[in-house]
């Protein structure tokens, strides 16, 4: 999260919903037996522009989904979200997983596929157009497509450092 501009969101009195994307049953077989805990990787989002995923480890699938939500609300983001779609297009990639988000025409819905699916409906995008390519590993899925959406940057704040860039050359 580090490498680039990413504008943190404190989870504070926001209505978040929460969409668990996988469940992973584990299993260790020990000589008293097998055991089994769960990994559930979960996505929440306002869906106002605000996202953030987290991953939950526990013996129990209900304790998973809860330490997943918990975890996702420390990372959250806030996404620039226009008129249902996103400003433009942009290419992330985590591990194996390659994605493209790309912005849509107003009411084409959003074409992803399930766990990219998960974080654009949870950010609140209506219209967008999203290929995964690569790993379908959900773990990394999730990871490059919240990596995409944070590389997304606002018009307003891209015309600013255009214009500071030409104000820098025109008065020397």
């Amino acid at each position: 999260m580090a490498k680039y501009n990413v504008s943190r969101v404190k989870p504070g009195d926001l209505e978040l919903k929460e969409k668990v994307v996988a469940i992973n049953r584990v299993v260790k077989t020990t000589k008293g037996g097998r055991a089994f805990s769960f990994s559930a990787l979960v996505v929440v989002g306002n869906e106002n522009g605000v996202v953030g995923h987290g991953l939950g480890k526990a013996k129990e699938v209900q304790e998973a989904i809860t330490k997943g939500i918990e975890d996702a609300k420390k990372n959250l983001i806030r996404v620039p979200v226009m008129h249902g779609t996103i400003p433009h297009e942009q290419w992330a990639k985590e591990g194996a997983a390659k994605v493209l988000v790309k912005p849509a025409a107003h009411g084409t819905g959003v074409i992803a596929g399930g766990s990219m699916r998960a974080v654009l409906e949870s950010a609140g995008i209506t219209d967008v157009l999203a290929k995964s390519l690569g790993s379908a590993n959900p773990h990394n899925v999730v990871k490059a497509t919240f990596k995409a959406l944070a590389l997304l940057r606002e018009p307003v704040h891209v015309a600013k450092t255009r214009t500071l860039g030409l104000k820098k050359v025109f008065n020397g």
